[in-house]
């Protein structure tokens, strides 16, 4: 998959998915993707006939649960971006998961690490209450309405287009002469709003006011996404009571009346914002999940030791060096082997770098090397390596040349195969070979059973 940087010039393709979407959590629409992507960082790319979304946060990258087109496949999308992951050499991290979706994440997955943080919740309302503020438990709104009805008789609602910039400079004006707040995220998101509001000339986002003798007292922007609102800014002046319970109720009023939701968004951990969203009584704090995808190898804190017949599979150590060196080096073996050591190495002394990056992979639990030994000599090595992040991975193994021939590969292969199956727990265990590999497809084809080909491989598979 090859990513795209969202930004204000191509953010119209991120819109057909959007429009149509119903996870109901603001990450899913373009404002947010605009509005925060200083943090968020926001790349996409289209495939599987959904929009896939990553995020680099802290410089670990997160994935959205994709979006669907009409005819798009969420799984065959969450399956690219596992790929897209072990190539990278990172785990997945699925987050912003709709709480709807657990299900299929928890069944996907066999070893996963669930977060669902309070603050991360999204505040959500029915419209028509909004829109109506109806019954007892809505009276504070309807006074405080009421109030701003008689202080302000002539203020009316009026819609905001990119046509309107002298009238919101004028309010930002005005509202930046009264704002109080000194800390760094609540500064840092007035500046934002600020620059939100100057993509009104599409006709991604809806935005209206509370008009009074000319100048605007409150604002609000928001965009559709399938039958939800994002109500992405809200602000009103605080000399003018009332105007922000009014300024809730006429955007409300005022949405399409395909309009059933509206997502006044997080609360960014602000006690005030807190405790005036829930005033308005949400019908439901929509979750937002966030799962890292994990592997098997997490569950195992060292490299166990195995014994068949004639061999003993274990970790590497100092004294195997010159040894796995010897293979690591040895061209026309790699060739078979599949894997350019040049292109990842780093520049440490060849006599330790093999070695080390074993040791870090497994640190990582990316991989297990495990070394094959005759005699307690290490003469090759078994792999067990790329994990699908459901519950399989790949096994490779090696036998240096001068002892070739002697069913030593085989006899390790099926050793690690059935450690990995019973003992490590996994679902099932893949081989690959290129066609022109005799002896391991000979190897393989005596502990696997063929699964599929292409031009270059033979495929195989170990199942329970």
């Amino acid at each position: 998959m090859i990513f795209e940087p969202v930004t204000p010039q191509n953010a119209e393709k991120l819109r057909p998915y959007y429009i149509n979407c119903d996870y109901r959590l603001c990450e899913y629409s373009v404002g947010v993707k605009l509005m925060w992507g200083g943090v968020l960082r926001p790349a996409y790319c289209q495939a599987a006939g959904c929009l896939i979304v990553r995020n680099e946060i802290d410089g670990r990258y997160q994935f959205d649960f994709p979006v669907p087109g009409p005819e798009g496949d969420v799984d065959a999308a969450l399956t690219l971006i596992e790929k897209y992951c072990t190539q990278q050499g990172v785990r997945p991290v699925i987050s912003v998961v709709p709480e709807g979706e657990a299900g299929r994440m928890f069944l996907r997955y066999p070893v996963v690490r669930l977060i669902s943080e309070r603050p991360w919740k999204d505040y959500i309302y029915r419209r028509e209450d909004l829109a109506n503020f109806p019954g007892r438990r809505y009276s504070g709104q309807r006074n405080h309405v009421n109030k701003f009805r008689k202080l302000f008789p002539d203020a009316e609602y009026v819609p905001l287009t990119g046509a309107d910039e002298p009238l919101l400079e004028q309010f930002w004006q005005d509202y930046g002469a009264e704002f109080t707040k000194q800390n760094a995220i609540a500064k840092n998101e007035l500046r934002l709003a600020k620059e939100m509001l100057r993509h009104l000339s599409g006709d991604w986002f809806v935005a209206g006011g509370l008009l009074h003798q000319g100048r605007l007292i409150a604002i609000s922007m928001g965009e559709q996404c399938g039958s939800t609102m994002q109500v992405h800014i809200e602000k009103a002046l605080y000399s003018c009571p009332g105007a922000y319970p009014a300024m809730v109720q006429a955007f409300a009023q005022h949405c399409d009346e395909s309009v059933q939701w509206m997502n006044r968004e997080d609360d960014a951990r602000d006690k005030g914002l807190r405790t005036s969203k829930m005033q308005y009584l949400p019908t439901s704090l929509a979750g937002k999940l966030c799962f890292e995808v994990g592997s098997e190898l997490d569950r195992i804190r060292q490299i166990p030791t195995l014994h068949t017949d004639r061999l003993t599979l274990d970790a590497l150590e100092e004294k195997d060096k010159p040894a796995y060196n010897a293979l690591c080096l040895d061209d026309a073996r790699n060739r078979l082997w599949g894997y350019d050591w040049h292109k990842d190495y780093d520049g440490t002394p060849l006599e330790d770098y093999f070695l080390k990056t074993a040791r870090e992979d497994f640190r990582l639990r990316r991989c297990v090397n495990f070394a094959v030994r005759l005699e307690g000599k290490c003469i090759g090595e078994a792999v067990l390596y790329n994990p699908d992040w459901r519950g399989g991975m790949e096994l490779g193994c090696r036998i240096a040349p001068e002892y070739a021939g002697n069913g030593y590969g085989t006899e390790a292969f099926a050793a690690a195969a059935h450690w990995a199956l019973y003992g490590l727990g996994l679902a099932r265990v893949a081989a690959k070979c290129f066609k022109e590999n005799e002896a391991s497809y000979k190897m393989l084809s005596a502990s696997m059973r063929p699964s599929t080909q292409d031009d270059t491989y033979f495929y195989f598979e170990k199942t329970i």
